[in-house]
């Protein structure tokens, strides 16, 4: 189960990232789209609520992954533009975890069966829960 968190003012959460590749996989893809969509919307509202907006369009970042990834480049460009978003938040949070590389996101979207998936969400956990330890947490 993910831990919900609200990280200046933004409702996120800390999802197993293995259980969420899972569920990707268990459901032919269609959990790993709704995935996208929320942590693009978290991104969105949590960099808005620090006051460093991003200006993102979660829909648009879903439909660049589907149905634009029939096209390649749209899916190519959305997991590359997350990945600075992520990267993003983890500095806005303070993380002290190295950041997320763009590429290593494209090689595992690519060619390790979408394990992006894992990458990304342990990069965003501890994104949040460094946003959690300045303050503004509630659970």
């Amino acid at each position: 189960m993910a831990e919900e968190l609200t990280v200046a003012g933004a409702a996120v959460k800390i999802r197993h990232p293995w259980g969420a590749w899972a569920l990707s996989l268990i459901t032919l893809g269609i959990y790993g789209l709704v995935w996208w969509y929320k942590i693009n919307r978290e991104l969105r509202d949590y960099s808005e609520g620090a006051g460093r907006p991003l200006g993102n369009d979660p829909t648009l970042s879903l439909l660049a992954l589907f149905p634009g990834g029939i096209i390649v480049i749209p899916a190519l460009w959305t997991d590359w533009t997350t990945t600075e978003r992520v990267a993003t938040a983890q500095e806005i949070s303070g993380t002290r975890a190295s950041k997320v590389n763009p590429w290593i996101t494209l090689a595992l979207a690519i060619f390790v069966f979408s394990t992006h998936i894992v990458y990304l969400q342990y990069a965003l956990n501890g994104a949040w829960r460094a946003a959690g330890e300045q303050g503004g947490v509630t659970s």
